[in-house]
């Protein structure tokens, strides 16, 4: 059976995306305890008159970690939305193409969006920005998010990979 972009390679790319597999299931852990302590908190301040202190903030920092943590998995597995319309009649070398120039064009967006984060990161630790309410360093949410993008642009490399062999088999 050939390779594809869906597959798992063989080799190093192979334990990247479990990694990236396993980054994603955190990410999704993340958004479970988001949910649990949303509910805590709209029951405890439905009863007792006291929701959890800065759950609007924590809400807020984690939901974004955690999507920045499923985003090289949707790139590894082709989980992306896509245009299909623009393919359905080509053929599969033309498929093949298009998946590498999208391939391209993600390992680009993913560069940039990495480096600018970096850069984010390094001002809000220089100027020590903090929550309103539990005074969390908000560059603390942007190691994870980092990590997560230095993961898709793993990701892309190896999804970039995956589309030149099938296009040079095709």
């Amino acid at each position: 059976m050939a390779e594809g972009p869906m597959q798992e390679p063989a080799g190093p790319s192979g334990l990247a995306g479990r990694v990236i597999e396993a980054w994603a299931l955190l990410g999704g852990i993340v958004l479970l305890g988001v949910a649990l302590m949303t509910a805590w908190s709209a029951i405890t301040g439905w009863v007792f008159a006291k929701p959890l202190p800065g759950d609007f903030e924590l809400t807020e920092v984690l939901v974004a970690i955690a999507v920045f943590s499923m985003l090289p998995y949707c790139q590894q597995t082709d989980a992306n939305v896509t245009a299909d319309i623009f393919t359905a009649g080509a053929g599969p070398r033309a498929v093949a193409g298009f998946r590498l120039f999208s391939a391209l064009l993600a390992l680009g967006v993913a560069l940039v969006l990495l480096w600018r984060t970096w850069a984010g990161m390094q001002d809000y630790r220089q100027f020590i920005e903090t929550t309103a309410i539990l005074k969390i360093p908000i560059w603390w949410a942007y190691v994870p998010a980092i990590a997560s993008l230095a993961l898709l642009c793993l990701a892309c490399l190896i999804v970039l990979r995956d589309c030149w062999r099938a296009l040079v088999r095709k």
